[in-house]
C-alpha cells in the first residue's frame, strides 16, 4: 500500500453533541452554500458549508449552522427532501429523520418563525433506511428490522407497504424510473448492511456485507461483478460518489481502538485514501467535490480525494 494513503481529515468543524448521522443535501438547493444536516442524541443540526476548492476566497472550511431542532431521542437517520431551497422568499427547509424510538419525523421550517414537524409512525422496530423521492418529493421510503418497506406521503399516511425476507437495511430510490420493480440482486454474503445506487451510473449498485464491498452491474448478472475484503471488523455502510462512477466510500464497525473509513476508486487496487476515526458513524459525499463527511465524538470530519 502507498505511504500516502492513510491520512487524517482535511477539515474538521466542532459540534455540541456526539454526531450519530451526517447528510449533505444531494440536490441543488439555489444558494453557494452547500446545505449539511446532522444528528445526535437530542438536536438535528442544519448549517451551510463551503470549501476552499470551490472558493478561492475561502480557507479551508467556511461553516454556518443555520437552525437547530431540538428532537428529544436519539436520531438515527436524516433524509433530504428535494423541495429545499434557499433561493426562495422565504426558504424552505425540508427533510426526514428516522429516529431510536421507530418514529419518522418530516420537518419543515422557513429558519424564521415556521418550524413544524409531523411524525409517521408504523414501524414496529427499528429503523434502518429513509429517502424521498428524489422527482417530486411528495413521498418517503422507509425500511426496518421489521422486515417492511413503507411508502408514505407528506400527510404522513402509509400508501404502500412491502414485506421483506428479512431485516431492510438501505433504500434508495432511482433517480429517473420512479416506479419500476426490475429485479433482486444476490450478495452471497451475510449481513449485508449496506446498499447504494450510483447516480451517475444507474445500471451499479454498491454494498458492504461481511467484510467486503460488493459491485453489481444489473444489466449482466444478479451476482456482484466486482468484490473485495476491505474492513476487519466488519464492513458498515457503502456510498458512491455523487461525481464518479468510479469512486466509493466504506466504513468499518467502530474496533478496538477506531472505525475505519476508506475510499476506492475501481481503477486501483488498494483503497485510494484510509482514515480513521474513534467512534465514526455516518457517511456521505459532497454533491459537486470530491469530498466525504463522517460523524464523530463532536465533530464533523471531511476528507478530500481526487476523481
Amino acid at each position: 500500500m502507498k505511504q500516502d494513503a492513510s491520512r487524517n481529515a482535511a477539515y474538521t468543524v466542532d459540534c455540541e453533541d456526539y454526531v450519530h448521522v451526517v447528510e449533505f443535501n444531494p440536490f441543488e438547493n439555489g444558494d453557494s452554500g452547500n446545505l449539511i444536516a446532522y444528528g445526535g442524541n437530542n438536536y438535528v443540526v442544519i448549517g451551510t458549508c463551503t470549501f476552499q476548492e470551490e472558493e478561492a476566497d475561502v480557507e479551508g472550511i467556511q461553516y454556518k449552522t443555520l437552525r437547530t431542532f431540538h428532537h428529544g431521542v436519539r436520531v438515527d437517520g436524516i433524509a433530504w427532501s428535494p423541495e429545499t431551497r434557499l433561493d426562495s422568499l422565504p426558504p424552505v427547509i425540508k427533510f426526514c429523520t428516522s429516529a431510536a424510538d421507530m418514529k419518522i419525523r418530516l420537518f419543515t421550517s422557513d429558519l424564521q418563525d415556521k418550524n413544524e414537524y409531523k411524525v409517521l409512525e408504523g414501524h414496529t422496530d427499528f429503523i434502518n433506511g429513509l429517502v424521498f423521492d428524489p422527482k417530486e418529493g411528495q413521498e418517503i421510503a422507509s425500511v426496518s428490522d421489521d422486515h417492511t418497506c413503507r411508502i408514505w406521503n407528506l400527510e404522513g399516511v402509509q400508501t404502500a407497504h412491502f414485506v421483506l425476507h428479512s431485516p431492510g437495511m438501505s433504500v434508495c430510490w432511482h433517480p429517473e424510473e420512479t416506479f419500476k420493480a426490475i429485479l433482486s440482486l444476490e450478495s452471497e454474503q451475510v449481513p449485508l448492511m449496506s446498499a447504494h445506487w450510483c447516480l451517475k451510473n444507474t445500471f451499479k449498485v454498491g454494498a458492504v456485507a461481511g467484510n467486503d464491498w460488493l459491485i453489481w452491474d444489473i444489466t449482466r448478472s444478479s451476482y456482484p461483478q466486482n468484490k473485495r475484503p476491505v474492513h476487519m471488523d466488519r464492513a458498515c455502510l457503502f456510498r458512491w460518489s455523487t461525481i464518479s462512477e468510479n469512486l466509493f466510500a466504506t466504513t468499518g464497525y467502530p474496533g478496538k481502538m477506531a472505525s475505519q473509513f476508506q475510499i476506492h476508486h475501481l481503477g486501483h487496487p488498494q483503497p485510494i485514501l484510509m482514515g480513521s476515526v474513534a467512534v465514526g458513524s455516518g457517511l456521505s459525499w459532497h454533491r459537486t467535490l470530491p469530498l466525504c463527511v463522517i460523524g464523530g465524538d463532536h465533530k464533523l470530519l471531511f476528507w478530500v480525494t481526487e476523481v
